[in-house]
């Protein structure tokens, strides 16, 4: 079961899979659904500090690399769309709960290293952008075991 736990953890801490992948793994493996959502939570919020601060620093970097330039470039696309799309919708004063929302609502490519991006290119403070990015986390969290425990019900 402690393997399983370190499965869950990593998994949680890839990009596009997330939590929102890791958790629905937990419950194929009849993993029990507080922890799971505990270190998938944990999991899924480690990389959040070393994306704000040295994400854009590498994308910047790598755009113009031979090897990594087209992925580097498609990632600060992405994550300017995803800082606009946010600001165009809040604003500033609602950016705290656009953001939150954008982490939280299990779509593809809208988790925490997307919402980390967004704040990071929009200028957003660490500490507002963690708070914000870990309350959606814990939203998309509840949703997902929320769906694998109906989804397990109901097979």
């Amino acid at each position: 079961m402690f393997w399983n736990f370190v499965k869950i953890f990593l998994i949680s801490m890839v990009p596009l899979v997330e939590l929102r992948g890791a958790i629905p793994v937990s419950q194929i493996w009849g993993m029990p659904i507080i922890p799971s959502y505990i270190v998938c939570i944990i999991g899924n919020m480690l990389p959040v500090p070393f994306i704000y601060f040295f994400a854009e620093r590498f994308l910047n970097w790598g755009k113009d690399k031979k090897f990594v330039g087209k992925f580097c470039s498609w990632c600060l696309k992405k994550g300017h769309r995803a800082g606009d799309k946010i600001s165009k919708k809040a604003g500033k004063n609602g950016a705290f709960l656009a953001l939150m929302l954008f982490v939280g609502i299990p779509l593809p490519g809208t988790g925490a290293w997307t919402g980390t991006f967004a704040a990071s290119f929009l200028g957003f403070g660490l500490k507002k952008s963690s708070i914000a990015i870990m309350c959606g986390v814990l939203l998309a969290g509840i949703i997902m075991m929320t769906i694998s425990a109906l989804g397990g019900a109901v097979l």
